[in-house]
């Protein structure tokens, strides 16, 4: 099954979302594809806490991807939004390490999405005093994060 190019496609369904002056650059990053769009009106794009966003990296990755998994997983960023709210997630995430690590008391995060939490889970796997679990939030598609202390630390 082919896929289609994915920054044609971006290009195409912002057109159609009227974003026709809307630039699109494409990064490698790790194990994903970035699509980085430059446009006038980026808050129209990025939607509220970037649900808008999130949701058309979705669509793209759908359309995209076809049921082929072998190809990269696409992000979605408008002007660094993305970059920037990374960074703000990944700082949250091991202030609230050093909470668990200071008071041993189990720390609740915010309920987030799955590309948040995946982010939230990465930047805290190497850690060897913290284990993260996905919890769901009742009446809510979003989890929330719990730090606490491990268990049983990995083996020096």
């Amino acid at each position: 099954m082919s896929t289609l190019a994915p920054k044609e496609t971006l290009t195409t369904m912002l057109h159609h979302l009227g974003f026709s002056d809307a630039q699109v650059e494409e990064l490698e990053i790790e194990d994903q594809l970035m699509l980085d769009v430059k446009t006038e009106d980026p808050g129209r794009l990025i939607g509220r806490q970037g649900a808008t966003l999130g949701d058309l990296q979705y669509l793209l990755n759908r359309i995209v991807h076809r049921g082929d998994e072998s190809t990269p997983r696409i992000v979605l960023d408008v002007g660094g939004y993305r970059r920037q709210a990374r960074e703000l997630l990944i700082k949250r995430a091991k202030e609230g390490a050093e909470k668990v690590r200071r008071w041993g008391d189990v720390i609740e995060l915010e309920p987030m999405n799955a590309y948040d939490r995946r982010i939230v889970h990465q930047a805290l796997k190497e850690d060897p005093d913290i284990e993260t679990h996905s919890v769901e939030v009742e009446g809510s598609d979003k989890k929330v994060i719990l730090l606490r202390p491990r268990r049983n630390p990995p083996p020096a």
